[in-house]
C-alpha cells in the first residue's frame, strides 16, 4: 500500500507551473518580431518532444533544453525567411527564462512547502529553471532538473533519480503535472500522482490531454486547490 500522504513533492514546470503559451506570445509581441505569435509559440514548444527524441536515438549527443530550443528558433526563423543577429537571437532564445507562473502557484507552492519539502522535476536545464524561480518567485526547496541524470522525461532515471536525491522512497515521492502522460510515467516508477488542471495553457479553446477520473492519486483544479487536498489527507 502506498501512504497516505508523500513525503516529498516534485513539481513539473512547464504549463503546470507556469504560463508558458501566454508569457512566449507577450514576449514575441514585444519583440515586434514579424510573425503570428501564437502559431510561432505554438511551433515552437512543439518541436520540444522531436527534439528530444533525437538524443534519445542518438541523432544528438546530450543537449539542454536550451540547447534544443535554440535549434528549434533557428528552423522557425529559417523556414519563415528571418535572420537575427546572433546577440538578438540568444536573447529571443533565453525567453523560456522569464516564464510567468499562473496566478495561483506562488500561493500554492508555499503553502504545501510547508509542510512537505518541494522541488522541480523539469527537462528544464537547471540554469533555465533557477532562473526562472527567481523571476517568478518561485519558492523551490531544490531545483531538479533532468540535466543531472542525461535523461529527459518520461525516462524512468529522472524520476527514480528525484526519490534518490530526495532521498525517500518512490512510492513517499509525489509527481505533480498538468500532462498526464507524465504521471503516467512517474506512476510506472512506483510514484504517487497529482493532477493539476491547465485548460488553458495552450491559449482559450486549446487542446486538453484526455485522462480518467480516479487514474490519479489526487486531482486539482489547481495548486491551491492541490494543497488542500494534501493538507486534508494529512490530517
Amino acid at each position: 500500500m502506498k501512504p497516505a500522504v508523500p513525503r516529498a513533492i516534485v513539481f513539473d514546470v512547464f504549463g503546470t507551473v507556469v504560463d508558458w503559451h501566454s508569457s512566449i506570445v507577450r514576449e514575441l509581441v514585444r519583440t515586434g518580431l514579424a510573425v503570428d505569435a501564437r502559431a510561432f509559440a505554438e511551433a515552437w514548444r512543439a518541436g520540444y518532444p522531436p527534439a528530444m527524441d533525437e538524443v534519445r536515438r542518438g541523432v544528438l549527443p546530450w543537449t539542454t533544453v536550451d540547447g534544443l530550443h535554440r535549434r528549434i528558433l533557428d528552423r522557425l526563423l529559417a523556414k519563415r525567411g528571418l535572420v537575427l543577429p546572433e546577440v538578438q537571437a540568444a536573447e529571443l532564445n533565453r525567453i523560456w527564462h522569464r516564464l510567468d507562473a499562473w496566478p495561483d502557484s506562488v500561493a500554492g507552492l508555499t503553502r504545501m512547502k510547508a509542510r512537505w519539502p518541494i522541488a522541480t522535476l523539469s527537462n528544464g536545464n537547471l540554469s533555465m529553471l533557477v532562473d526562472m524561480a527567481r523571476h517568478a518567485s518561485l519558492p523551490w526547496d531544490a531545483v531538479l532538473s533532468a540535466e543531472l541524470f542525461g535523461h529527459y522525461k518520461p525516462d524512468p532515471e529522472v524520476y527514480l533519480g528525484a526519490a534518490r536525491l530526495l532521498d525517500v522512497a518512490p512510492a513517499d515521492l509525489l509527481m505533480v503535472a498538468a500532462h498526464p502522460s507524465d504521471l503516467r510515467a512517474a506512476a510506472a516508477c512506483g510514484l504517487r500522482t497529482a493532477y493539476v488542471a491547465r485548460p488553458a495553457e495552450h491559449g482559450p479553446g486549446g487542446p486538453v490531454a484526455p485522462w480518467a477520473d480516479g487514474e490519479f492519486d489526487f486531482a486539482a483544479r489547481d495548486l491551491v486547490d492541490l494543497a488542500r487536498q494534501l493538507e486534508h489527507a494529512a490530517g
